[in-house]
């Protein structure tokens, strides 16, 4: 099992980064977007009258920041753990514990694709007030994130079977 095993958790690895590399240049140009955004904002307001788009447009960039952001922060082990409890137990059940805690992330995270995924259908037919935007792209965030972070949990289930401990990447960069 184990022949096979680790080029495999190789090529999961290589997926959760190529992953990584797509969402964090997103994460990026959305704050950029969303301090330039809420700069007209500001400037609109003090020299003419509001730009009512504005505020739509940062609302919902912030929400599909957050969303997007972590996930980034779930691949990085960086959501808040307590694991003290857990790293004291003998290794055998160590690992028992973290596929536990896996299993439970992993079937939230389906839950939260099924329902994020009714919930978007439900409001499709809702349009923003200011863009007439499709609230169906706004809420389309809940169901893809916890997609890519069902993905992660499972990559990192794998992980601990095979190596016994997930292995968290150092952080190359700040999000």
């Amino acid at each position: 099992m184990m022949a096979f095993a680790q080029p495999l958790l190789t090529l999961l690895k290589r997926s959760e980064r190529g992953l990584d590399a797509i969402i964090q240049p997103v994460v990026f140009a959305g704050m950029a977007a969303l301090i330039g955004v809420i700069t007209l904002q500001i400037v609109s307001r003090v020299l003419f009258s509001a730009a009512g788009w504005t505020e739509e447009v940062a609302r919902f960039l912030l929400v599909w920041i957050t969303f997007l952001a972590s996930s980034l922060a779930f691949q990085r082990g960086r959501h808040i753990a307590v694991t003290f409890a857990v790293d004291a137990l003998p290794l055998p059940l160590r690992k028992l514990a973290r596929l536990a805690a896996l299993a439970v992330v992993l079937a939230f995270m389906i839950t939260l694709i099924v329902i994020g995924y009714r919930y978007m259908q439900v409001q499709s037919f809702q349009k923003s007030a200011s863009l007439r935007l499709s609230m169906t792209y706004i809420y389309a965030v809940i169901p893809l994130t916890a997609a890519i972070m069902a993905w992660y949990a499972l990559v990192d289930m794998i992980d601990v079977l095979v190596n016994g401990e997930p292995t968290v990447a150092a952080p190359e960069e700040p999000l």
